[in-house]
């Protein structure tokens, strides 16, 4: 049991991304169903995470902390495991493991949420909480209709008890007034409100000097207010991420809100009227779970035959729906209905890029991602070079992205294959891309990139390089692909070509693609990574390889307009 000593709405933060706990707990299944979770039990999980192709972090420091950290969380606050007295999935977690749709699993599942719970207990120094935080965060949003990411980190994660609710909207319209007349810089007033709200929020804890944080000796009310304003933007972040996982909401990355899908409304207007708001058995930890596991609650629009045909009529009027035709049956009518037209989506979208249509959208993102402009921007990062390398020449090119029902990027790739695919028939490129910056950006990326690499190599079995791309590429990044390069290793396949470019490098080559007199073909591709191959045999160090690899990508086409001209 978990003693909650927040003021603050309280949400499962681990995993950040609620896709990657999928591959996790069905680990956990096969090798240790049965089994008590113990030390060496966590231990032992972590042995075998680390191996995995999905798992991207070490968890080398406390393995055992680490395994705690990653199921205890996420997987168990959302009934999808079972942890005592032994190991188990509940029903809801075979459901996610196996249905081929996960966002009505995710859905009712965040719905049943709630603090207090027997699984999550308030301290005396905490808010007095009585709430389905997913729940009201809906109802919040679809109050609202669009819901800003400030809004929820200053006034929604204050929503401790659904009873309040009324009074947060009050304070939202109460910003929004003083926003509106404000004429000054917005990033300053955004502070200055901030930080009176939560000199509000802390008041008691201000006032009785409680205000030192951990890991730091610092009890400041400014390094107080500071760390407690950045736990509550990993918290918003975090709600985002999860209620994006049901399909339910769309996100505007550029004006950083949240808001209902309009198709989708109806189905949010139910369980909205619905759902019970009260938290339920609070001291019985066995009914709890049984509640928490059970894959038919609550009831959503879906469940009723009557007006999911009435959802589906009005969504897809083109759809001629036999008669006689039971309820699972709806469901997949409705749920390939929406995969077809996301790959329509998506289709007339790469047709868009093809021709190049696309071409100043694509650079102003990219413009967007490199001002930090942008809500999710490794998201955006990885659906931008998506278009970009469709763009960009000839071949079958994947992202490994997950899309929404209308072909928006929607959450990262989890972590077992490269975030890119590019198939040329004759050879293959991988391409990662990361936000990563510094030492950090080593310790996160290099290993993985070069195991994704050498896992589409064993499957396709012919030639393949990777293009790694970031804001900026860390020195000891540079020295580990240049190395690669010349280091033959079994098990990576033998060398691997991995070339690391600066996003606006990449940028130029895009320009570059896009004003040439021809369209670019696959074998300017194959060429490029071969002179990398060439660079590092003739070169004596990481720098001279990587400056000169730079200066030819900067002049990747330039050889073939010489030739034309």
């Amino acid at each position: 049991m978990a003693r909650i000593d927040s003021k603050v709405i309280f949400l499962t933060t681990s995993p950040r991304t609620p896709s990657k706990m999928i591959p996790e707990i069905q680990l956990l299944s096969e090798h240790f169903s049965g089994l008590r979770w113990n030390t060496d039990n966590q231990r032992a999980f972590m042995d075998l995470l680390k191996e995995e192709n999905f798992f991207n972090g070490e968890g080398a420091n406390d393995p055992a902390f680490s395994a705690r950290d990653r199921i205890n969380r996420g997987p168990k606050s959302l009934g999808f495991v079972i942890l005592s007295p032994v190991i188990a999935l509940t029903p809801a977690g075979r459901e996610l493991i196996d249905a081929p749709r996960k966002e009505e699993i995710f859905l009712r599942q965040l719905l049943k949420f709630q603090v207090p719970s027997p699984f999550h207990r308030p301290t005396a120094n905490s808010a007095e909480f009585w709430v389905k935080p997913y729940l009201e965060i809906f109802r919040l949003v679809r109050h609202f209709g669009s819901l800003k990411f400030d809004e929820l980190v200053m006034f929604g994660l204050q929503l401790v008890d659904y009873r309040q609710f009324d009074q947060i909207v009050s304070k939202i319209d109460a910003f929004r007034i003083a926003k509106a007349q404000n004429e000054g810089n917005y990033r300053r007033f955004k502070a200055e409100y901030l930080d009176a709200e939560l000199r509000l929020i802390y008041e008691n804890d201000i006032i009785a000097g409680n205000t030192r944080t951990r890991e730091t000796e610092d009890a400041s009310i400014s390094k107080f207010l500071k760390t407690k304003a950045s736990n509550m933007r990993d918290y918003a972040d975090a709600c985002v991420r999860y209620l994006r996982a049901t399909g339910l909401v769309n996100i505007s990355h550029l004006g950083k809100s949240i808001s209902i899908v309009p198709e989708k409304t109806a189905e949010v207007d139910y369980f909205l009227a619905n759902t019970d708001r009260n938290p339920v058995f609070i001291d019985n930890e066995a009914s709890y779970t049984i509640y928490l596991g059970n894959t038919q609650l609550p009831l959503l629009l879906t469940d009723n035959r009557e007006l999911l045909l009435e959802r589906l009529a009005a969504e897809f009027p083109e759809i001629a729906i036999p008669l006689g035709v039971n309820l699972p049956e709806l469901k997949e009518l409705l749920s390939n209905a929406r995969e077809s037209r996301k790959e329509q989506f998506i289709s007339e979208q790469v047709s868009a890029i093809k021709d190049y249509r696309l071409f100043d959208d694509i650079n102003t993102t990219f413009s967007q991602i490199l001002d930090n402009d942008l809500y999710d921007t490794p998201l955006m990062l990885e659906w931008n070079t998506w278009r970009a390398m469709t763009m960009l020449d000839g071949g079958n090119i994947k992202a490994n992205l997950k899309f929404d029902d209308f072909g928006q990027p929607m959450s990262t790739a989890q972590g077992n294959m490269a975030d890119i695919q590019c198939d040329y028939e004759e050879f293959g490129l991988t391409v990662e891309v990361t936000m990563q910056s510094g030492q950090r950006q080593y310790e996160t990326e290099g290993e993985s990139v070069t195991r994704h690499l050498a896992k589409y190599k064993r499957e396709n079995n012919k030639p393949a390089y990777c293009l790694f791309i970031a804001p900026n590429i860390n020195e000891s990044v540079i020295a580990h692909f240049y190395g690669l390069h010349k280091l033959h290793i079994a098990y990576y396949g033998g060398t691997s070509t991995i070339v690391p470019l600066p996003l606006r490098v990449f940028l130029k080559m895009i320009e570059d693609s896009h004003n040439a007199a021809y369209v670019p073909e696959p074998r300017h591709i194959q060429r490029f990574f071969e002179h990398s191959n060439e660079l590092a045999a003739a070169t004596n160090s990481e720098v001279e390889w990587y400056t000169g690899i730079t200066e030819a990508a900067l002049n990747w086409l330039f050889q073939d307009r010489q030739n034309i001209s």
